[in-house]
């Protein structure tokens, strides 16, 4: 219409989903941010120069750096280790991190389903479906009986404690520095580990990808839980020590575990988790929030951008994440 100003046209290329998820892609922008062309990652008539934005999951390395003139890194997921792993990433463009409401909440669904699974030993009725065996047996222990640790306070670990809390759980939280959540217990730093592990009859990981919490969940930190806590793991892989923690299931010290992530995907066929009966795997699906809403939110923050305004979850270098 004559007197406005219609954006720039803008290519965005996206590596998430892969190549058949492109036209479901290009129909939620052409809904939510007509301006912005669809475009895979790996479309031949794309020219490197062409890209403004990227939407991406374990870019290859190097290919980041490829693109001229990009403006803007959306993350396909709430971590940014699969893109500062590469060493030429370009470090002077921002990363947005997909922490959307719908995966906030997604997750905190996750956790609780994961919960109440390693409370009334799903694994174990599991087992007897599968081996045709009516194994009628009771759980000593309600939510209100029970305390569930969450390390990790940011978004996705605040909407799970709240949840987990409104289930009727004793909920504590731990975090590297100081939070305050109304109705869950906050322990903070090194000096505050201890005492939340002692407390914690369910422990949950939430936490970023950093030096700091590689192989955090060894056999030394599952040694501090009471003798059968739980365990889910719903942050990385490589937050966990997976050889301690299956020891850590035969020998008593825990009694269950909900593993969604590990250091190697998608888990290769021999690893023994796949097959251990006091283990419940799931392929890294706690969190994934429907394309559509990641799409409203990219469109929501590019926006931003372009007007010079303040975006969501950037991340941050110095907390890593």
């Amino acid at each position: 219409m004559h007197g406005s100003h219609a954006p720039a046209r803008r290519i965005i290329a996206v590596k998430s989903g892969g190549e058949a998820a492109i036209p479901d892609w290009q129909a939620c922008f052409a809904e939510l941010a007509p301006h912005l062309e669809v475009r895979w990652w790996d479309d031949p008539q794309v020219a490197p120069e062409d890209v403004d934005y990227v939407i991406v999951w374990q870019p290859e390395p190097g290919r980041l750096a490829a693109y001229p003139n990009l403006r803007l890194i959306l993350s396909s997921a709430a971590g940014t280790d699969h893109i500062t792993s590469d060493p030429s990433w370009p470090r002077h463009l921002p990363i947005v991190r997909a922490v959307t409401p719908e995966a906030s909440q997604r997750m905190a669904e996750f956790i609780v389903m994961s919960t109440l699974a390693l409370m009334r030993d799903l694994k174990r009725a599991i087992i007897g479906q599968h081996q045709r065996v009516w194994d009628n047996f009771e759980v000593d222990r309600c939510a209100w009986d029970m305390r569930v640790g969450i390390l990790g306070l940011g978004s996705m670990g605040a909407a799970s404690a709240r949840m987990l809390r409104s289930v009727g759980f004793g909920v504590s939280g731990w975090s590297r520095s100081q939070k305050a959540i109304e109705g869950i217990t906050c322990h903070a730093g090194r000096e505050g580990l201890d005492a939340f592990l002692k407390e914690t009859d369910i422990l949950v990981c939430l936490l970023p990808n950093t030096p700091e919490t590689t192989g955090l969940i060894n056999a030394d930190l599952l040694a501090k839980l009471p003798a059968g806590a739980g365990l889910i793991n719903a942050g990385r892989g490589t937050h966990m020590v997976l050889e301690d923690v299956l020891s850590a299931l035969d020998s008593g010290q825990l009694s269950g575990a909900v593993l969604d992530v590990f250091e190697e995907e998608p888990l290769p066929a021999d690893n023994p988790a796949w097959t251990h009966p006091k283990v419940i795997v799931t392929p890294h699906i706690g969190s994934i929030a429907s394309r559509r809403a990641r799409a409203a939110f990219y469109a929501e923050q590019i926006r931003r951008f372009e007007a010079g305004e303040p975006m969501d979850a950037l991340y941050d270098p110095v907390a890593g994440y």
